[in-house]
């Protein structure tokens, strides 16, 4: 016999009115974090994490199964996916800056240099200080070499209209938004390498997976973004848009970009940050522009605080000890030495000023796009449980670890490096 509300006599510690406590005093404080960000010395996210690792501590206390990584991993691969999406729009829709060749050739050496080196030089790492078999080793460094636009919201370009678009703000959020989706090939390279081994797919591959694939995402999303701007802009002057509905806009554009776009094949995260730039671009000064930011600003706060939460609530001892010392060794490699040198390097000519390069070299955040890809390999089943578990806790470890160090810089780094004084 099932009961709707309660079981007959004292009953007490149901699992899910404890889960609606919990989460309910987690709204309440990235409520109150969203409402203050400004007067903080740090970041938002951090607070999440550190009631994500409370709720940790309260599931084991109360003997509560968190979070399983392999039995959950759709779950979890689902919830980031659509923090991400909406993140990487909501970052196209916010781009002040014309696409041309001149004004984006630092995002290019960003995504076809910094990544790629990024990813091989800790793919070198993983098979020879961890010992990862090789397919395992490019996995890793494919799900840690994207630069996170969620967590890297707070540093970047403001919304439409807003003024602070420099160009260590506009080449953070722009590679961000791009490097999620454009890290998709590398991850489908490490799980042909884990599964199949050998190089007959290699051609298949390039022309697939990366030209075919990420061309025609570019296209869709581009075309899919400017038609839904030129509806939303007509049924608006038509008095068919409600405009206290502007807000919510951008969740089925978005939605709808997506969805094609992997149906046809192509990575659906590529088409949404096109979306959103083209989108903009229909009618780039409208008002409307800026109320579909806002919208899709605020499901990407809540979706950030959903999937640290869920990160944080699956953390344990045990788990932290699985990527030995060379993992929580390649952490500080990656985020202090990699990440900075690469940058630093690649534009030691640039026009960009030192401190907007050491504030792009040093904000490499780690976060949503990691955890989205691990639960992805972890779905695939190409790798072995031990390897798997690995890849998984090294990826949670540097997501933790970037946003308590990237989030407490944050501010101060920020009014330090380009002179914000708000």
């Amino acid at each position: 016999m099932e009961w709707l509300a309660a079981e007959p006599g004292f009953s007490f510690a149901d699992e899910f009115a404890l889960g609606l406590v919990g989460f309910g005093v987690a709204l309440f404080a990235a409520i109150g974090a969203l409402s203050h960000q400004n007067e903080r010395a740090f970041s938002a996210s951090v607070i999440y994490l550190g009631l994500g690792l409370l709720a940790a501590v309260a599931l084991s206390l109360l003997g509560i199964p968190p979070l399983n990584r392999v039995r959950d991993a759709a779950v979890m691969e689902h919830i980031t996916e659509l923090a991400l999406l909406v993140a990487v729009f909501s970052t196209g829709i916010a781009i002040e800056r014309r696409v041309s060749w001149l004004g984006w050739r630092s995002v290019g050496g960003l995504i076809g240099i910094v990544m790629p080196l990024s990813i091989a030089a800790v793919a070198l790492f993983a098979y020879y200080a961890m010992d990862l078999s090789a397919g395992a080793a490019i996995l890793l460094g494919a799900l840690l070499c994207p630069t996170d636009p969620v967590l890297a919201g707070d540093l970047g370009v403001g919304p439409p209209g807003d003024t602070l678009e420099d160009e260590g703000r506009f080449n953070l959020a722009t590679e961000a938004a791009l490097n999620d989706g454009l890290a998709s090939p590398f991850i489908l390279l490490g799980l042909l390498v884990a599964s199949e081994g050998g190089s007959d797919w290699a051609l298949e591959w390039l022309a697939a997976d990366l030209l075919y694939a990420v061309v025609v995402a570019g296209v869709l999303g581009a075309v899919g973004g400017y038609l839904m701007g030129g509806l939303a802009v007509r049924l608006r002057n038509a008095d068919m848009l409600d405009h206290r509905l502007d807000y919510y806009f951008a969740i089925p554009t978005v939605l709808v970009i997506y969805g094609v776009t992997e149906v046809a094949g192509a990575y659906g995260l590529v088409a949404a940050f096109t979306g959103g730039l083209a989108f903009r671009r229909y009618e780039f000064g409208h008002e409307l522009n800026r109320h579909v930011h806002e919208g899709a600003e605020v499901v990407e706060k809540f979706g950030e605080l959903v999937v640290i939460l869920l990160l944080g609530s699956m953390i344990t001892l045990a788990g932290l000890q699985v990527p030995g010392v060379a993992g929580w060794l390649l952490v500080p490699l990656l985020l202090v030495v990699i990440r900075p040198a690469l940058v630093m390097a690649l534009f030691a000519r640039s026009r960009m000023t030192v401190r907007e390069r050491l504030f792009l070299a040093w904000f490499g955040v780690r976060g949503v796009a990691a955890i989205y890809y691990a639960a992805l390999i972890i779905g695939a089943g190409v790798l072995s449980p031990g390897e798997e578990s690995v890849v998984f806790w090294t990826a949670a470890v540097c997501v933790m670890i970037s946003i308590v160090v990237h989030g407490i810089s944050a501010t101060p780094l920020t009014r330090r490096l380009l002179g914000d004084e708000e």
